[in-house]
């Protein structure tokens, strides 16, 4: 008499974890401000995750299985971001002693116009990120660099972040080497360029409003310059060797993404090539980077002082606070805060997968579309809380697709207007969720916190907001395609 068939879960309990998600964020972003909410986001995340096991149990949901399939999932999806995340402080810390970043600095602050910035900044990272088809590997190098060059200028470090991200995930998201673009299209069932000429509706608007308010806010600041930007620049060349031949390393990180050699592979060669260019570029800082000799053989300190920049924090004395701050790195070490965070929220999707309350939630939504516009809608916020669920845009495109793919068949929708709702509000969301891979990387990397970034991505914003508009409006979306 113990094995009764289970009961069925009632919305209103399956609300309760997402809900007890949301507001213990808003009590702690009330009560302490948004600079620490990653610490706080991890044991809430993890309680969230039993709670939502709990509600299973208590309506006698079977949980063995559910959870060895959701275990698996997230195992499969987990590797290959902690090994990104990883490489990405490896790439961060060598890029920054061979003198890339520096050099970068320098050009960009000699050669931009410093009220046109933020604008610069966001169509640059976007043409990289076009040509790379990563949004992570923009803003880990050329990203990393324009934060370097808005900060000397006096610009609040969250525009700076929104210009740059907005940038790399536009150009992420119309890039045929993007790998999120190419799981919306082929999860969806539509034809790869099909799918980005499609975006294009939504894309382009959403881009020409951020260029316009990156445009308006640089031309109505009063950027830093004169005696103060001087000192930077001098203490920079005074410390590391600027030349031309430190940008070799990011063409040749460019190349190689354009040969599609994947992102953790570019990753390894990106902080290959660092390293090199620690030794022939930039061989006066090994003495100051490392500590003291422990071995009589230079070559032996070389090599523990390398070992140090990638795996642990590592700094220079630059006589200047905000040049002191600007070169230091984390290495591996400085992504482990991240790593951690990444696995709690995996942890909460698998409880929320397995426990079948994700489920009930989707399902509730779906038996109440019955419009093309009420479709649409539900599709983006489908796609926005499955980035909150599961914290990773890949399981939350491959999940939305799957969910609504018949569907819009049923309907005589356009599959090309599926796979652009879900790239409009699940691959350009990710990065403003604080939970979320995405988020927690950026946040990361730029070392601007995620909720302090986020209203100033203005495309991420605008992306989700236009292709709602667009869903209640008959372009090309009535009749399904016939390929």
């Amino acid at each position: 008499m113990n094995n009764k068939k289970h009961i069925d879960i009632p919305l209103v309990a399956a609300l309760i974890p997402i809900t007890l998600l949301i507001v213990g964020i808003v009590l702690f972003l009330v009560t302490n401000g948004a600079d620490d909410i990653q610490l706080f986001s991890q044991p809430l995340l993890i309680l969230c995750g039993f709670a939502a096991l709990s509600i299973a149990i208590i309506y006698r949901r079977p949980l063995r299985r559910p959870l060895k399939i959701s275990i698996g999932k997230s195992f499969t999806q987990a590797v290959p971001v902690l090994a990104i995340l990883l490489l990405i402080g490896t790439v961060s810390a060598t890029w920054m002693f061979s003198g890339v970043v520096p050099t970068l600095i320098c050009y960009g602050m000699e050669v931009l116009n410093p009220n046109l910035f933020l604008v610069t900044a966001c169509c640059i990272c976007a043409a990289v990120s076009v040509m790379s088809g990563s949004s992570w590997t923009t803003i880990a190098t050329i990203g990393v660099a324009f934060m370097g060059i808005g900060i000397m200028w006096g610009y609040s470090p969250g525009w700076i972040a929104g210009a740059i991200i907005s940038g790399a995930y536009f150009g992420d998201k119309v890039s045929p080497l993007s790998d999120t673009t190419v799981l919306a299209s082929s999860t969806c069932g539509v034809p790869l360029m099909s799918h980005i000429r499609y975006m294009m509706f939504t894309t382009i608007p959403a881009m020409l409003l951020a260029i316009i308010v990156y445009l308006l806010v640089g031309l109505n600041t009063l950027p830093e310059t004169g005696e103060s930007n001087m000192e930077i620049l001098d203490k920079l060349h005074g410390t590391f060797n600027i030349t031309p031949l430190c940008l070799l390393i990011p063409v040749a990180t460019l190349l190689i993404l354009a040969l599609r050699a994947g992102t953790i592979k570019t990753l390894v060669i990106s902080t290959v090539l660092g390293i090199i260019g620690i030794f022939m570029l930039q061989p006066q800082l090994l003495p100051s980077i490392g500590s003291a000799p422990v071995s009589d053989s230079a070559a032996l300190n070389h090599i523990r002082t390398i070992i140090g920049i990638l795996t642990t924090r590592t700094s220079l004395n630059m006589d200047h606070p905000l040049l002191d701050s600007l070169v230091t790195t984390g290495g591996m070490a400085g992504m482990i805060p991240t790593i951690t965070l990444v696995l709690s929220a995996l942890f909460f999707g698998t409880a929320m997968m397995a426990s079948g309350l994700l489920s009930v939630i989707i399902n509730s939504i779906m038996r109440r579309l019955k419009r093309k516009g009420k479709i649409v809608s539900s599709t983006a916020a489908t796609g926005l809380l499955l980035n909150c669920f599961t914290g990773d845009q890949y399981l939350s495109i491959i999940l939305c697709g799957n969910i609504y793919r018949n569907l819009y068949r049923r309907r005589s929708l356009d599959t090309r207007l599926l796979s652009r709702t879900i790239e409009d509000s699940t691959s350009v969301t990710s990065v403003l969720i604080p939970w979320n891979s995405c988020g927690l990387t950026q946040s990361a990397v730029l070392g601007v916190a995620t909720l302090a970034y986020f209203p100033f991505c203005i495309f991420n914003i605008a992306s989700p907001l236009v292709t709602l508009l667009m869903g209640f409006v008959s372009v090309g979306s009535l009749k399904r395609q016939v390929a």
